[in-house]
């Protein structure tokens, strides 16, 4: 696979001499991450009130449900959204989409979140058919842009883009049928999780190489080689069996698979060399994003060898929590300074953003392992999970919604 670079777009690119009032919907990532990020946190906050019994949400389906699908139908969609909006444009040379086109894209994303939100008074369809259709949506723009740019090689891209909207198609069909929607959910993990794995092992190598030269190192990070695409293999095959749990292949052997691709993708990081980047938080955090994977997929082997179900909510939380909670916000802290025109910096603040959302994952996955004292610490995973993402929104905010800075 050839390298990719991802580098911000110019003072003479597509978003220079965006008027003050258009600023938020000039390009993709600034409507999405600002209201992904707030949306995260309040999700949260909810949800820890509602555990503790002081409120309702006015929705139609259980809090574990609600709590998945928006998590993941809603932050993590939007945050994806966001990055690929932005991503897109440069991989294809073509203008970003921006205007009313992006204006009613992130409508049809508000809409499904109050339509999910207030389901027990509008009833399931509206929510089920507007989160389907903004997923169908992201995914249609995605591809048409892939394909008018003759970018080929991202074509994968838009297939897992579909595959999380065919996630969610069958989460709706389970809850509006009264069954259980775990395997939409499973489905929506498993396709963030490749989309996640194909993406990072692109931007997270030549992020670090970039930085590394600048440094004068002359250790680099090792290509990318037939050795990852193995190890994106591996994994995607024990997802898919992990994704049906059991229906075709013996838990064990699929446990033992999903080691394997512990491994693999353990390995796979440190070919990257992320010891040599702790002196830069934004390089670093995107390490610390990427180890929740084969993190995830360890615990989620020997939950299915040894049968255990804290072990196997420890995993999903590696995953969503861990890989997903921290690498958006890793992208969305760099994304934001890159695209509005800001040295690529972290300042003291987006630090403490990091290490917030990293607390939330390690606290979050040792409530699954530990459940005497999973209450205080589930508790305390979110408080420190709205943390980063109200701190994400108090010092980027700003940014998103001002003009680019000019060069």
């Amino acid at each position: 696979m050839p390298r990719v670079i991802v580098k911000p777009l110019t003072s003479a690119g597509p978003q220079a001499g965006v008027r003050p009032g258009l600023a938020l919907f000039s390009f993709g990532f600034r409507p999405f991450f600002l209201f992904g990020s707030l949306y995260a946190a309040l999700l949260m906050g909810l949800w820890l009130l509602w555990l503790r019994g002081f409120l309702d949400v006015p929705t139609s389906v259980s809090p574990v449900a609600w709590h998945a699908h928006e998590l993941l139908f809603g932050y993590v969609a939007a945050a994806i959204t966001g990055f690929l909006l932005t991503a897109i444009p440069g991989w294809t040379r073509r203008p970003p989409i921006s205007g009313w086109l992006l204006l009613a894209l992130f409508g049809l994303w508000v809409a499904g979140r109050l339509a999910v939100n207030l389901s027990s008074v509008t009833g399931y369809a509206p929510a089920a058919g507007l989160s389907t259709a903004f997923l169908v949506a992201v995914t249609a723009l995605a591809g048409r842009e892939i394909v008018a740019g003759g970018n080929w090689r991202n074509l994968k891209v838009v297939g897992l883009l579909a595959a999380f909207a065919a996630s969610h198609a069958v989460y709706s069909w389970a809850i509006w049928h009264g069954g259980d929607p775990a395997i939409g959910a499973r489905m929506a993990i498993a396709a963030v999780l490749l989309l996640l794995t194909l993406v990072a092992g692109r931007i997270v190598p030549a992020f670090t190489a970039n930085w590394l030269k600048a440094r004068g190192e002359t250790v680099m990070p090792e290509p990318h080689a037939r050795y990852d695409s193995v190890a994106v293999g591996i994994g995607a095959l024990g997802l898919a069996l992990w994704v049906v749990d059991g229906w075709i292949v013996p838990a064990g052997i699929v446990g033992t698979i999903l080691l394997g691709a512990a491994g693999l993708h353990l390995v796979r990081q440190l070919r990257w060399r992320p010891h040599r980047t702790l002196a830069d938080p934004l390089v670093a955090v995107l390490h610390g994003a990427y180890l929740f994977v084969p993190v995830g997929f360890a615990l989620a082997g020997l939950a299915l060898i040894a049968g255990a179900e804290d072990v196997h909510r420890a995993a999903v939380h590696a995953w969503t929590v861990g890989a997903f909670g921290t690498m958006t916000l890793a992208m969305m802290t760099r994304a934001s300074l890159g695209h509005t025109g800001r040295p690529l910096r972290a300042s003291p603040a987006t630090v403490i953003i990091y290490l917030s959302v990293l607390s939330a994952a390690a606290t979050r996955i040792a409530a699954s392992l530990f459940p005497a004292w999973s209450p205080l610490l589930s508790s305390a995973a979110a408080v420190a999970w709205i943390a980063a993402f109200v701190g994400y929104a108090v010092v980027y905010g700003p940014m998103l919604l001002a003009p680019r800075r000019a060069a």
